[in-house]
Parts: structure tokens; C-alpha cells; sequence
């Protein structure tokens, strides 16, 4: 559930088909196989040689005209913006290049392409062979995207322009208002919402806290006993987020501490903030 819906795209090609599948986080999907019988080079000589080559390379072009088709068929199903992130061309040296350099695949998706890769296998073994090999590269694009963002937010607040939230209680607050216009928070986040009902007016309470209290029999006694409230749920707070993003209007982006920007962030401000659409005077 906390997994960002970032998805990558793959063409794997060579002289046999092509296969175009997507990677989201770690699900892999092949959404189409295509195969091809095309004709080799012709080795004789003589008069038939040249329609032979005509022949071919009108054949391949064609293949390769496919291929973009049912790229932008995938990749571009609105025919307005691409739903994966970046995309991948992998095969052999020859087929990749023609597509990479030729103005047949759509310029959106061109513009996404991370990397060409030269494999050994074609079809899903090349599938397989590419997500492997591009295992770091991704790893890589996630972590400089992290980066980016968090400096962005570090930013604003060097900047005291206003437009900045950070730690949970004032977040949530915020998040509510529908101000934050995007919302980060560090992936391994263990702060808890609970779900509170006075047992004698029935009404519902939100307490937001940190993982001791969720986990303390004593402090979730008080609650009952002492203060008569029943506890309805207990879930993480990311969690309730994700199932709710919708209502916020919010982007929401789940961070590491494997950079030294997402490391200040869990430190230094809670794990948990975001950038707001305006300036706000949060004492206000």
C-alpha cells in the first residue's frame, strides 16, 4: 500500500518480436508479446539482391512502426500523458538503435527514455535480464528524484517563505485544510492514529501518536478507564493517508533515509511534512 505508484516501461526487441511490459515497485507485468518472422539478408548477388533488400528493410520498418503503435497503445492510453515514469529499450544493438533514433516512437515517450541496454535474450528471459540490469539505475533515478524534492523543501524553510510544514501534529492539521500540495513522509513512519469514541456521547476522537504510546497497555488504559473512551482502531498513520489521499488533493511522496537529505529529514523534522500550495501562518 505505501509503494509510489511510479511505473517504468520496457521494450524489449530483437529479429523474433517484442515484448512491452511495465515494472511498478516490484511487480513486473508484460502487457504485450508480438512476434515476427522477418526476412534475413539475402546472400546472392544479381538483380534479385536489391528487391530482396528493399524487401527487408521495408519489412523492418514496418516491425518497427508496430512497435511504437502499441507503445503509445500501452504507454499512452489517453493519448495525452504517459502513465509510466521512464522507459527502458533493451535487444539486440541493432533493432534498439533504429527505434531509439528513429521519430517513430512518440515524442513523450522519446523524452522518457532512461537508458538502451544491449541483451543477450529477447521475450520474457530479456524481460528479466533488463530489470535486473537496470536494478541500480532505477534505484538510482529514485534516490537523485528524493533528493531533488527534499532539497526543494529545505528550501523553503532556509527561505522562511511560509509555504512549509513539518512534524506530525501541524502536518495533519494542515493536511486537513487541504493547503499541503505535497505531502512527504519518510516510508518507514510509525506514528499511529487511533480512532476514539466517548462512551457516553458517542462522538468520535482522533488522537495521532508515536509508536510507544500506540504500544502501551498502560497509556491505552488510561484512555479507556480514566478518560471513557473506547478504541475503535488503531492503524498507521501512512496507511489511513494512503487509503485517503483522494480527499486531501494532495501528491503524496514516500521518502528514504538512504540519502543524506532523506536522513535530515527523518532526524531533524519528524519524517513527516510538506509543501503547501500559498503561504500560511501556521500559528494562525
Amino acid at each position: 500500500m505505501l509503494e509510489k505508484d511510479e511505473k517504468t516501461g520496457f521494450i524489449i526487441i530483437d529479429g523474433k518480436g517484442v515484448l512491452i511490459g511495465q515494472l511498478n515497485g516490484n511487480k513486473r507485468e508484460i502487457l504485450v508479446k508480438l512476434s515476427v518472422s522477418l526476412p534475413k539478408k539475402h546472400g546472392r548477388g544479381g538483380q534479385s539482391a536489391a528487391r530482396f533488400g528493399r524487401i527487408r528493410v521495408e519489412k523492418r520498418n514496418l516491425f518497427l512502426k508496430k512497435i511504437a503503435e502499441l507503445s503509445s497503445q500501452y504507454f499512452i492510453p489517453d493519448g495525452q500523458k504517459p502513465i509510466i515514469q521512464g522507459l527502458i529499450i533493451g535487444g539486440s544493438s541493432e533493432f534498439k538503435n533504429e527505434l531509439n533514433s528513429s521519430e517513430l516512437l512518440d515524442e513523450k515517450l522519446r523524452t522518457r527514455i532512461y537508458q538502451t541496454i544491449d541483451l543477450s535474450y529477447g521475450g520474457e528471459a530479456g524481460f528479466n535480464q533488463a530489470i535486473d540490469f537496470c536494478s541500480s539505475i532505477l534505484s538510482d533515478i529514485k534516490f537523485v528524484k528524493e533528493k531533488k524534492l527534499l532539497q526543494f523543501y529545505f528550501d523553503e524553510i532556509t527561505k522562511d517563505s511560509g509555504k512549509y510544514i513539518y512534524r506530525f501534529t501541524e502536518t495533519i492539521d494542515m493536511l486537513a485544510s487541504g493547503v499541503i500540495e505535497k505531502l512527504i513522509i519518510w516510508e518507514n513512519l510509525e506514528i499511529f492514529r487511533l480512532t476514539l469514541e466517548n462512551q457516553h456521547t458517542k462522538e468520535e476522537k482522533i488522537e495521532i501518536v508515536e509508536k510507544d504510546k500506540a504500544n502501551s497497555s498502560t497509556y491505552l488504559e488510561k484512555l479507556e478507564v480514566q478518560d471513557g473512551l473506547k478504541i475503535l482502531k488503531i492503524e498507521l498513520l501512512s496507511e489511513w493517508i494512503v487509503n485517503n489521499r483522494t480527499n486531501f488533493g494532495t501528491t503524496l511522496f514516500f521518502v528514504s533515509d538512504k540519502t543524506p537529505e532523506g536522513h535530515q529529514f527523518k532526524e531533524g523534522f519528524g519524517g513527516i511534512g510538506g509543501i503547501l500550495r500559498y503561504a500560511v501562518n501556521v500559528e494562525h
